[in-house]
């Protein structure tokens, strides 16, 4: 079933910043004495810690080296185009000001100031897209709320979603202006029918608010892959991948299994060349710092959109070309084929393409590129590109923009 949005913001974005944040960061992945094997912000469940003892973390929460607009501007700079923020994970904790539960930000903390509504300022202010993660049936702190890898079967779930869940909900969707989308995740044991009264509830709120996929049973606007899992082949419909840049969502002050600059602009190319948006984690620590790992990666990435965003924003899945061309992916518009090479080479051939060129050149300077086009056996077109050495623009991804008469499928005819 292919899924449709209908926002043309989502269909265009391609890369958006992800913020795992709550009282986990205080524990950084350690309880105890013992590191946590697992994910950080799943601490509470991991370890079993009794709800009296880790809601009193929120005496300790008090990030004063949050700032709302810092966050913002860095991920403009990041070349990000939408923020999703976790407005309440499975711990149950709230970094909005809830008036249906004081386990929140505001009312729970010397801190006392509402986070979303700063973000939400500041993404107004910077013409930035507001998402709000919300987790619908885990809350490890209501007692019938779902909790994973326990028996559920005992809890009035229905109770749950009464008291907290949909109050909650209305709450995030009137408090802080447009909402481009409410990131559901994990349903569990929730049926088709709670599933849609959730969906029909941000609708009759705010109808052009997108419904994540993870709403369970089907129902979501979009298709969320597993986390850091992209697709083999292209998908003609909206996606997304929600991913990490280490093995953490949450802030874990060991994991520093970080990955490199040029893994997460090759898996970017990689999830825009079939179709989807790439999701980017960071996890602050428990006073608002973004670990300066993070900081450093999404810098280069930053710089690399600046020069080659027109390769990303806007583009739509192409056509899987049938051959094997090492350390090579295209993206796509229309009139436009933008190849990216991940290793310098200095010879490109590319067979058996029905389109007429009408130039080519590096995206991120402008220089001509020399193409030969000739005529293949099966009477197509084939393109021989040469590559001077000193006119490769970047170390990481190379991308080199084909302007073409046509308007059809770039490799339709390796398949007719």
């Amino acid at each position: 079933m292919v899924k449709d949005t209908k926002q043309q913001w989502f269909k265009d974005a391609k890369y958006g910043l992800f913020i795992h944040w709550g009282l986990y960061s205080i524990l950084a992945g350690e309880y105890k004495g013992e590191t946590t094997p697992t994910i950080a912000e799943w601490i509470m469940n991991t370890f079993d810690i009794p709800v009296e003892e880790y809601e009193q973390l929120a005496s300790q929460f008090n990030p004063v080296n949050f700032d709302a607009e810092t966050y913002v501007k860095l991920a403009k700079d990041w070349g990000m185009k939408y923020i999703t923020i976790t407005s309440k994970h499975h711990d149950g904790f709230a970094l909005f000001h809830s008036k249906c539960c004081k386990y929140n930000v505001v009312d729970a903390t010397p801190y006392g100031k509402d986070i979303i509504g700063q973000l939400a300022d500041a993404c107004r202010k910077y013409d930035m897209k507001l998402c709000l993660y919300y987790s619908q049936a885990q809350d490890w702190h209501h007692p019938d709320g779902y909790e994973a890898n326990r028996d559920n079967s005992k809890k009035n779930f229905r109770r749950y979603l009464d008291e907290k869940c949909i109050p909650q909900i209305k709450e995030i969707l009137t408090m802080y202006g447009d909402i481009g989308m409410i990131w559901f995740d994990t349903p569990m044991g929730m049926t088709f029918e709670e599933s849609k009264e959730l969906y029909e509830l941000v609708k009759s709120i705010q109808p052009n608010c997108i419904v994540s996929g993870r709403i369970g049973n089907n129902l979501g606007e979009y298709m969320t892959t597993g986390d850091n899992c992209i697709p083999s082949l292209p998908y003609f419909g909206d996606w997304e991948v929600p991913a990490t840049l280490n093995d953490s969502w949450g802030y874990k002050k060991r994991d520093h299994n970080w990955k490199k600059p040029e893994d997460v602009i090759r898996k970017l190319v990689k999830i825009v060349s079939r179709g989807g948006n790439y999701l980017l984690n960071i996890g602050p620590d428990a006073l608002g710092n973004i670990p300066q790992e993070s900081i450093d990666i999404l810098n280069r990435v930053g710089e690399f959109l600046k020069h080659n965003g027109d390769s990303i924003y806007g583009t739509r899945a192409t056509e899987h070309y049938v051959y094997d061309v090492d350390d090579c992916l295209f993206t796509s518009k229309p009139h436009k084929l933008f190849i990216h090479l991940f290793k310098p080479m200095e010879y490109l051939q590319l067979l058996n393409i029905g389109n007429t060129v009408e130039r080519a050149y590096f995206l991120a300077t402008g220089e001509e590129v020399d193409i030969t086009v000739r005529k293949t056996c099966e009477g197509d077109s084939s393109w021989e590109f040469y590559l001077p050495k000193q006119s490769w623009p970047d170390d990481i991804d190379i991308v080199i923009c084909v302007e073409m008469t046509e308007e059809k499928p770039i490799f339709e005819s390796l398949r007719e």
